[in-house]
């Protein structure tokens, strides 16, 4: 646990007792705070009560009498479609309003690192697609270099659940849009944008509060070193702001698709070779070609981001290739179930919308598609032209109907469940093929979140590989 010092004799109001809500006001307590809590699950109440704390109705007039700050969990809506009656009881009164990641920022160096050799320092990772894996990828490329590492955020654990920091670490954080949008302190020693597609936008007003959100772990006092796709307007954007001029090497372009010769650095990938440049020559190149944990153009980016935020530390290339071997991809993320027959079995239950669904469908030649859920808006009409692989479509969920109205001439079938969609598509599948789940929607009309739906389909999978 990193205790939060900065509240000592306070009390602090804590809304929302999920895993994030209760490792805060674990770390508040040690600190020395008194932390209030509330849930509007009675359920969550009681199990904080449980554990020692008090739970006080925030949404109650007075509530933030004699209250230092409010510290909100992610999933609660501070400003759009409209606040939570408690944040704007907090921002009535005057009360500071912040999150975890920024009382991490706040709180993560202490007086002990005046004796280490090597300071911690923090990489950071944001964008609409790939976080994860990237996340993920740097920290296992760390590992393999004997680096010591800690990941959180919103991959793993909980930010202030870590341990504090030792000499010489290096801590990877996956932050979402709804993480940075609050956070009062966003200091990363490395931050990584790796791309920007419509997500969320009810929950930021639209895609320029999205991009806002997201951008936001470039401003806040700046990191040393900024790694930045710019495959997209907004990534162009971001690393012409934060760049000097073209030869400013703080900043590390990334591509997947384009060739960046004109830049100080710049890490790219084309035709299934990743390439480093620094100061107009190509200084190395690895072929991607061959690693399983990351098929496909879209994880080939993530792999541009995750090898230029370890260059960024002075790790070599090689000890990079080397774990790019050994890593064997994240669940639900073009994770490779089984193969049977000469047929492949893809689970991509994280591509949830449009632009991640179009990236796993351009990873392969042969696809048999399971698609569908609870659909986004805008349907999935962006995905047309990235349909030429697709043999078949096996449209599940909610949206089903609404799907196969926009699949043009693209062959479909309506089959509701997944155990239909995963038994049709097998049945059907040929030598060469790839049963690929990659709903393009959310998982909420059918399964609490887009993993169980992911494990639904591993399991019926795994069930036929056994006969």
């Amino acid at each position: 646990m990193i205790p939060v010092t900065c509240f000592e004799g306070q009390k602090v109001a804590v809304l929302g007792l999920g895993r994030s809500g209760l490792a805060t006001a674990r770390a508040l307590q040690a600190g020395g705070a008194v932390p209030i809590l509330w849930d509007d699950s009675l359920e969550a109440r009681a199990k904080a009560e449980a554990a020692g704390f008090i739970c006080t109705d925030l949404t109650r007039n007075g509530a933030f009498e004699g209250v230092a700050a409010l510290i909100v969990s992610p999933g609660i809506a501070h400003l759009y479609p409209e606040p939570n009656r408690a944040i704007a009881n907090a921002m009535a009164a005057g009360v500071p309003v912040d999150n975890d990641i920024g009382l991490f920022f706040r709180s993560y160096a202490t007086k002990d690192w005046d004796g280490f050799d090597t300071l911690p320092r923090v990489i950071a990772v944001t964008g609409s697609n790939g976080k994860s894996t990237t996340t993920a990828l740097i920290h296992h490329i760390l590992e393999v270099a004997g680096r010591p590492t800690q990941m959180a955020g919103n991959i793993g654990r909980g930010v202030l659940d870590m341990d504090p920091g030792i000499d010489g670490e290096i801590v990877v954080l996956e932050l979402s849009s709804y993480q940075t949008d609050l956070a009062r302190a966003l200091t990363p020693d490395i931050a990584v944008f790796t791309n920007l597609s419509p997500d969320h936008l009810d929950r930021h007003g639209g895609m320029g509060g999205y991009f806002a959100a997201k951008r936001r772990l470039f401003a806040e006092g700046g990191p040393d070193r900024a790694v930045i796709g710019v495959d997209e307007a907004e990534g162009r954007y971001l690393a012409n702001q934060m760049a000097e001029g073209p030869q400013d090497d703080r900043v590390i372009r990334i591509s997947s698709g384009q060739k960046l010769e004109g830049f100080g650095w710049s890490v790219f990938a084309r035709k299934g070779f990743l390439s480093e440049w620094r100061k107009g020559r190509q200084v190395a190149s690895i072929d991607l070609r061959s690693v399983s944990g990351l098929p496909g153009a879209h994880n080939h980016q993530n792999a541009c981001a995750a090898y230029a935020a370890i260059r960024g530390l002075g790790i070599g290339p090689r000890v990079i290739e080397q774990a790019f071997h050994s890593f064997a991809g994240l669940p639900h993320r073009s994770q490779l179930v089984g193969e049977k027959a000469g047929v492949r079995f893809v689970n991509d239950s994280k591509a949830t919308n449009v632009d991640s669904a179009a990236k796993a469908l351009q990873a392969f030649a042969a696809i048999r598609w399971i698609a569908g859920g609870l659909g986004k808006e805008g349907g999935i009409k962006g995905l047309l032209p990235h349909l030429g692989a697709v043999r078949k479509a096996y449209l599940i969920g909610h949206s089903a109907r609404d799907f196969a109205l926009e699949l043009g001439d693209t062959p479909h079938e309506i089959c509701e469940t997944m155990a239909q969609a995963v038994a049709r598509a097998a049945a059907e599948a040929e030598p060469g093929d790839v049963v690929l789940l990659a709903p393009a929607a959310a998982s909420f009309d059918q399964y609490p979140n887009f993993e169980i739906r992911g494990d639904d389909f591993t399991a019926r999978v795994q069930a036929l590989l056994a006969e």
